[in-house]
């Protein structure tokens, strides 16, 4: 209760910048890794010769089955064995499948190694949130976050235009676009080693001292920039150990895994469905490849815009009305492209779009994360955020399947209608903002 009540009291990030940098280059990847393989898909259909379903299982079911796996099995190790090991095979999974993407020889072997990133992938974006959000004060907890995820938000927001060089003017250039993640995945896990571990995860197992080396270290930096901090305040705070998924069984928890599955199965359906589906589908209904990836370029600009927007936001309103404003926003950006009436339009609904999807990605996240308890903090948000990406393989099947079956514009405007439900969903969530992690996850 001492340790936590000291940390609880420091009112600013106290451990190095560089830190949240160094985990904005793994989020970076993360982001990257998402948009990459709609882009690279076209090329690698026509040079392997693939069937629209093995085009559809590559770039987006295994993926997504990668991170549904990686996210529940290597979440809740992170509740057992620490966020700091589980950071460090993350991105060192992602490497060796951003990698092996790019050599991949065949089929088989792209299906190895895009399950292989999506492990990778579906944990770490777990972590990074479980992480991040126990270290950060209380009252800076989302925009901290939000910094962070600023950072990895632009590799989604820069993917289109190097996509664009690479991918419809040299042979190579999908498997170059693999390389260049690989690469930053690599320069992620080199400067991951100097992380600490999460004190809160210390204390929780029973190692005080090790936590207490921390939050003296953030002590320290206080009284060194002169940063006043108020008395700690202990609070009762549990520490009951035990297998995380079991305390997710019972009240308050159950109720929250009943609010965060459905919220995050709703979004995806139509995050992914947009991000794989859509370069194909504006093609089929009349753009060029380079144009229909243009299109999406352009509109990415609207990732870090949305995410700058949060930062004087997140800690100010309250994360379920920021959640549903960003849905609205996304609805009215699908209608737009559905409607196709000019170039114009379809650039305003990829930019309204992407500003939707950066504003509410991190902002979820760290509702996700902060709604459990320390000791299965990484498994709640796994299987909210995990078994929610369902959704996502769902979205991407049908939403082709849609617009075959009535019309470019149903077929955008549903994948909207589900989004703006994610966000009516999260309205029932707990109160967060502001508040300290063991009052919000009880």
């Amino acid at each position: 209760m001492d340790v936590l009540a000291r940390l609880d009291r420091i009112p600013v990030w106290a451990l190095p910048k560089r830190y949240l940098a160094i985990i904005g280059i793994g989020y970076f990847f993360t982001f990257y890794d998402i948009t990459d393989i709609g882009f690279a898909m076209p090329a690698i259909d026509s040079q392997f010769k693939l069937s629209g379903s093995e085009s559809l299982f590559v770039a987006l079911s295994i993926g997504l089955i990668g991170y549904i796996v990686g996210s529940l099995v290597i979440g809740t190790l992170a509740d057992a064995y620490g966020r700091y090991r589980m950071l460090i095979l993350t991105i060192t999974l992602t490497a060796i499948g951003s990698f092996g993407d790019a050599a991949a020889q065949g089929l088989t072997t792209l299906i190895i190694f895009r399950f292989i990133t999506g492990v990778g992938v579906g944990a770490d974006l777990n972590l990074v949130s479980t992480y991040l959000g126990e270290l950060a004060p209380a009252g800076r907890r989302g925009r901290i976050s939000v910094y962070t995820f600023l950072v990895g938000i632009i590799g989604q927001a820069v993917t289109p235009f190097v996509a664009l060089a690479l991918v419809p003017n040299v042979y190579v250039g999908w498997r170059m676009l693999f390389v260049i993640g690989g690469v930053i995945a690599a320069m992620g896990l080199a400067v991951r080693f100097v992380l600490p571990e999460s004190p809160r995860w210390e204390v929780q197992h029973g190692r005080d001292g090790d936590a207490e080396t921390t939050v003296a270290r953030m002590e320290a930096y206080c009284r060194e920039q002169g940063i006043a901090m108020p008395d700690p305040q202990p609070s009762e705070v549990s520490t009951v150990r035990g297998v995380p998924l079991r305390f997710l069984f019972h009240q308050p928890y159950a109720g929250r895994l009943a609010v965060f599955i459905p919220m995050w199965f709703l979004w995806y359906i139509g995050n992914y469905g947009f991000l794989g589906d859509a370069a194909t589908l504006i093609k089929e209904h009349g753009a060029a490849v380079g144009g229909s990836i243009l299109y999406l370029a352009i509109g990415s600009i609207g990732y870090p815009v949305g995410a700058a927007l949060m930062i004087g936001l997140v800690d100010r309103v309250e994360r379920r009305l920021l959640i549903l404003g960003a849905t609205i926003v996304w609805l009215v950006g699908m209608l737009l492209i559905g409607w196709f009436a000019s170039a114009a339009v379809i650039y305003i609904g990829a930019f309204l779009a992407s500003l939707a999807l950066g504003s509410y990605l991190q902002v979820a996240y760290t509702f996700t994360a902060e709604s459990f308890p320390t000791r299965a903090r990484s498994t709640g948000f796994a299987f909210s955020d995990g078994i929610g990406h369902a959704g996502g393989a769902l979205g991407a099947l049908v939403l082709p399947i849609v617009v075959g079956a009535f019309s470019f514009f149903v077929g955008f405007a549903a994948i909207g209608v589900t989004g703006l439900l994610a966000g009516l969903v999260a309205l029932v969530g707990p109160a967060a903002t502001g508040r300290r992690l063991e009052h919000v996850s009880i």
